[in-house]
């Protein structure tokens, strides 16, 4: 499988599909893109649950639903971002989690 194809796969399914392949592919740019992913997304559904419990179970339901629906939308955008730019080859950097991303798993 070509470098920017297991790139693009890394963010199919997430920071699920981040987990798997990084710790299959250990080609740099794949690694790259997977543990972006698991940053990015991983953050993102922490953020969700946390919004989902301190707003949605809590007195301000319609707060709660804008932040949900904002960080979805943030997400969807990211997601085919992400994927358009690892298809062309690029090592596109979200600003804050590619710092992450680097920290928590090294630089790859």
């Amino acid at each position: 499988m070509s470098e920017n194809v297991a790139g693009l796969l890394c963010y199919v399914l997430g920071w699920v599909t981040g987990l798997i392949f990084y710790f299959i592919d250990k080609r740099p740019f794949v690694r790259f893109h997977a543990a972006q992913s698991i940053v990015v997304f991983g953050g993102l559904t922490i953020l969700r649950i946390a919004v989902g419990i301190l707003f949605v179970t809590g007195t301000g339901f319609h707060a709660g639903f804008g932040v949900l629906a904002l960080l979805s939308i943030i997400g969807f955008v990211l997601w085919i971002l992400l994927m358009i730019k690892a298809y062309q080859g690029e090592k596109f950097r979200v600003p804050v989690a590619a710092d992450l991303s680097e920290q928590i798993f090294g630089k790859s």
